[in-house]
Parts: structure tokens; C-alpha cells; sequence
């Protein structure tokens, strides 16, 4: 319902939509248009969240700007959803004029496709027009045309969520956003153009640049430079093309300046690196990557990256400099791994092996035999929406935040036959180690410690985790076992352990405890732990002292 002051609030609401929209329109590059586009729909329509999907030259979109939350941000720009998933999404739903609406009782179907998306959390709607957090509501925006942008050019669809009064959008809400869209693609057309011209300029302004005086002096500095040095295209199609490199980037790589120009930085970076490179070189900044060298190897680089540009601050090309970092990063991985491993055994420490299990849990526990796939942050999930879906942050072991976790079941709960795997967890505790110590000392102790180790290792698989828990205790974490393969292992090590081990010239026996514990998600590390934990110290009690330290 309209209120007496309403017309007031929309007064002041098309002011600081005059004011965006000039924004939108005064822009210097299209990645600057298509971010005040997303950052209006903001700060001026009064939404919390805001995406722009660009259609790229291939017809497929990309997530070109958002606004409204750094953390969905980082997950989702970049991220390309096919054309044919958005020409579903936008032929059904409700027509809001040149809107269209998916409400949350019709959009869980599209939770599969391939368009990228974002999940918020909020409680059921209460009343008929609050909005859920499901709910979608889509602005396509096409190119000057006919009637209303219709018969133009799909450029784009803006994506908005969760209004700040928490309702569904009335007939002002929904035309103030079509109004706006028509105008972003009217701005985001005036952008791509500007951005074609600029690249005609570019390569014109290269042509003539080899004539002017001034290029000696850049050549110099730049051939003869202690550090790589590239120039790079800019924008366009050949986007990040290397077009010339000094002797120091090839003597680094290994490559001859001639090959260098075949490739593009993208073609040289580590595959775990691209989406760095990609971030780096559309803001014109730095980063620390791997690229390859001719012999198939790769080094750490520090990559910082100068826009060039002309005399009207239209981009021309990319500056790239790089400097070797492989020793200084040798170091911190060594740091890394001390803080991660335990300094006797080199074995991952208490805390690697928390972080090893707390990876394959979340904190959703799953029902009895249910071992299918199910949306859900993959270690740490933060919150869930109504369909049960995770929304992730960065840090997640997740590469784009929406991965398919599946839960963790141990195999006397899983409800199946005795062929059911799961994550074993064998807590280790040594017998008569004490005696070691005190009678032989503290090196007969730490050796038979590193053997031990070294035995525990031996004994299991690949991918297997071996961990040090401190003292003479140590735990296996393997996953894909069976009740009696669970055993077998716990057997097979005892029987490694308990056979005679050298230690400062004597010949020594200990003997192995083991307990079996089993991970499932709705269990902290620290839970699988002690269950096994517990579950040791039930063997250990359960044979006479007397017969330990033989196994």
C-alpha cells in the first residue's frame, strides 16, 4: 500500500538514479560501465545484491560485475552459463512486462544448469508478496531497436536479489528496473563501441609508434631490463598475446623470443593459476603465478601488470613484469610445511590432520544409506538456503564455491550390506614406548618414533593420510574401507610395528594399540578423533598386559 510518504522516498530514489545513471554513462571503459551498472541497480533500485551477465562474441554470458557482496563476488565473476540456459530461464517464469520473475516454487528445476548463481538464506515468506530467498528476477537488456529495446540485440541480463524492504517489487519497483535496464544497455552499447574504436586505435597507434623517436629510449629500458619484461595485447579477442619480450623473461622461460610471440600469458601459466591471470590482467595489477618453461617445469613468478595508455587514457597494451620468485617461494613452502608437519617424523602434525578430516565433513548430517550427491559447501558451509544449498566463501576447498560434496557415512550406520565403505580412522598408540625412554633415552625414543613412522607409512595406500598426533600416538585416516578392511589394516600395521627395531645400537620392540573410529558428516574432527580414541584404549584394555608389546 502507497504511503503519504512514498512519493517523497520516490522523489529522492530518482534523484540517486539520475545521479547512477550518470555515472553509467561517463564511464571510460566498458568494464567500468558494466560495473556502475550493477553498482546502481544498488545503490539506486534498492536492491542488496546485483550481477551483470554479458553476452560475450560466442553467445554465451559472462558474470561481468557484481555489487552488493564481496564474498559472492570473488565466487561467481568470470563464471560463463551457457546461452541455452538463459533462454530457458527467460521464457518461463511470470512477465513482469519486459521482466521476468521465477518465484522460488518453480525455480528449483534450474538449480541444475550451468548458469552461475548465487544462494541466500532467509526464513520462508510469511506473507503473499515477501520475497524468498529463492526467488529470481531477471532484466534482459537488449540494444536500441524497436519498441522498448525488444527487436535490439540481447547484450545482457541484469540479475537482482533480496530488496531491502523485503517484498516483492510493486508496479513502481518493476518499471523504476526496466526504466533502468533499457538505459544500461543503452550505456553498456555506447561502452562496447567506444571499446571497439579504442582497440582500432590501439593497433594504429602500435603501427605508428615503431616511427616515433621516443620508442629508443622505451626499447632500451625495456630490452636490457634485469627482470622479464613483456608487452601484452589489451581487450579484444588476442586479449593477453605476448607481442614482445626482453632477453631476461626468455633466458627465465627458456624460449626464444621468436616462440614467445605464438603464445599468450594464458598459454604459460600454471592451469591452478589461470583464474589469477585472469583477475591480474583485467585490473591491471600483480600477482605471484607459476609459468611454464620449455623443459615442462614451472616457475614462481611475481607477474604486475601497467596499463598503457594513449594520450586520451584509452588502453593500448599491457605492460608485464616479471621477476623470479622460486627460491623465496621455496622458502615459505618449506615454512608452510614445518607449520603443518611435525619436525621428528615429517609426518602432518594435529593440526593438518584436523584440517585432512575436517575437509571431508560438513555439518549437515545425512540419513541412514544416504550416499548420493547433494549441493552443499564442500568443508566449511556457512549457511543454507530453503533447497538445502550451501552458500561458500573463499578459502573453501571448493574451485567455484558450488561443489557436489558427498557425505562422509560410516559403515555400520549406513543401512547396507557388509560391503558398505567409508573414512577409517585408526588411532595408534604405542606399547611400552615409556620403558624406551627411560630406559635408553630420549634418542632411542625419537628413533623408534621416526621408524615407526616410517613403517606406518609404508603399510598404507596412496592418498592415504599417516599423521603424528603427538607423543607416541598416530592416526591413519583411509578412506574407501570396509569394517574387515578396516581390521586387516589395523593387523597389518600392528604385525609392521611390533618387529624389532634398531635404536642407538640395541635392538628394541614396541607394540600398537589400535582403535577404529568412523567419520560422517554431522561430526566435528575432533568427534571422529576421540570416538577413536575411545575405541583404542577398549583394545588396549582387552588384551593382558603382559602381551602388548607383542602385538
Amino acid at each position: 500500500m502507497e504511503t503519504e510518504s512514498e512519493p517523497y522516498v520516490r522523489l529522492a530514489t530518482l534523484r540517486q538514479l539520475h545521479q547512477v545513471m550518470a555515472d553509467m554513462n561517463t564511464a571510460r571503459s566498458l568494464a567500468d560501465t558494466l560495473q556502475n551498472v550493477a553498482d546502481g541497480v544498488v545503490d539506486g533500485l534498492g536492491y542488496e545484491l546485483a550481477c551483470v551477465n554479458f553476452v560475450r562474441p560466442d553467445g554465451d554470458l559472462v558474470v561481468a560485475a557484481f555489487a552488493g557482496n564481496p564474498a559472492a563476488e570473488a565466487l561467481i565473476t568470470g563464471r560463463v552459463g551457457s546461452r541455452d540456459s538463459w533462454d530457458r530461464r527467460l521464457n518461463m517464469g511470470e512477465r513482469w512486462g519486459d521482466l521476468v520473475f521465477i518465484p522460488h516454487t518453480e525455480g528449483w528445476i534450474l538449480d541444475d544448469d550451468d548458469v552461475p548463481q548465487w544462494y541466500t538464506d532467509g526464513p520462508a515468506p510469511r506473507f503473499e508478496d515477501e520475497w524468498h530467498p529463492s526467488d529470481r528476477l531477471f532484466a534482459p537488456m537488449y540494444t536500441p531497436g524497436g519498441k522498448g529495446g525488444a527487436c535490439g540485440e540481447l547484450i545482457g541480463v541484469l540479475s537482482v536479489d533480496r530488496p531491502r524492504n523485503g517484498r516483492l517489487p510493486g508496479a513502481w519497483g518493476r518499471e523504476a528496473l526496466q526504466m533502468y535496464a533499457f538505459q544500461a544497455a543503452i550505456a553498456i552499447s555506447n561502452a562496447r563501441l567506444r571499446a571497439n574504436m579504442q582497440r582500432a586505435l590501439v593497433r594504429l597507434e602500435r603501427d605508428q609508434q615503431a616511427l616515433r623517436a621516443s620508442e629508443e629510449s622505451f626499447r632500451q629500458a625495456f630490452e636490457y631490463a634485469p627482470s622479464g619484461m613483456a608487452i601484452a595485447e589489451m581487450g579484444g579477442d588476442q586479449h593477453g598475446r605476448i607481442l614482445r619480450t626482453n632477453d631476461a623473461l626468455c633466458r627465465l622461460l627458456g624460449r626464444p623470443a621468436s616462440a614467445m610471440r605464438r603464445y599468450a600469458f594464458s598459454d604459460l601459466v600454471h592451469p591452478e593459476d589461470i583464474g589469477t591471470l585472469l583477475r591480474t590482467s583485467a585490473e591491471g595489477g600483480r600477482a605471484e603465478l607459476r609459468l611454464g618453461r620449455r623443459d615442462g617445469t614451472h616457475v614462481w613468478v611475481s607477474l604486475r601488470n601497467s596499463v598503457v595508455a594513449d594520450a586520451a587514457d584509452g588502453p593500448r597494451f599491457l605492460l608485464t613484469h616479471v621477476e623470479d620468485i622460486e627460491d623465496r617461494k621455496r622458502r615459505e613452502f618449506h615454512l608452510a610445511h614445518r607449520a603443518s608437519h611435525d619436525s621428528l617424523t615429517g609426518l602432518p602434525n594435529s593440526a593438518e590432520l584436523r584440517a585432512r578430516l575436517s575437509s571431508r565433513l560438513c555439518r549437515r548430517p545425512t540419513p541412514a544409506g544416504a550416499l548420493e550427491s547433494m549441493d552443499t559447501a564442500y568443508g566449511h558451509p556457512a549457511v543454507f538456503d530453503a533447497n538445502g544449498h550451501g552458500f561458500d566463501f573463499p578459502g573453501s576447498p571448493s574451485p567455484d564455491g558450488f561443489d557436489h560434496h558427498v557425505h562422509t557415512v560410516a559403515p555400520e550406520e549406513a543401512g547396507r550390506d557388509d560391503g558398505a565403505k567409508g573414512l577409517a580412522v585408526l588411532f595408534c598408540d604405542l606399547d611400552g614406548f615409556k620403558s624406551i625412554n627411560d630406559r635408553f633415552g630420549h634418542n632411542a625414543g625419537d628413533a623408534v618414533l621416526i621408524e615407526v613412522a616410517r613403517r606406518l607409512t609404508r603399510g598404507v595406500r596412496d592418498g592415504d593420510t599417516v599423521a603424528r598426533l603427538g607423543g607416541d600416538e598416530f592416526v591413519i585416516l583411509a578412506d574407501g574401507l570396509g569394517r574387515a578392511d578396516a581390521q586387516d589394516l589395523a593387523v597389518r600395521l600392528r604385525n609392521e610395528i611390533i618387529q624389532p627395531i634398531s635404536a642407538e645400537g640395541r635392538g628394541v620392540r614396541v607394540g600398537a594399540s589400535f582403535g577404529i573410529g568412523w567419520a560422517h558428516c554431522g561430526m566435528t574432527a575432533d568427534e571422529v578423533l576421540k570416538s577413536a580414541d575411545e575405541r583404542m584404549y577398549v583394545e588396549k584394555r582387552s588384551r593382558p598386559k603382559q602381551h602388548r608389546r607383542a602385538g
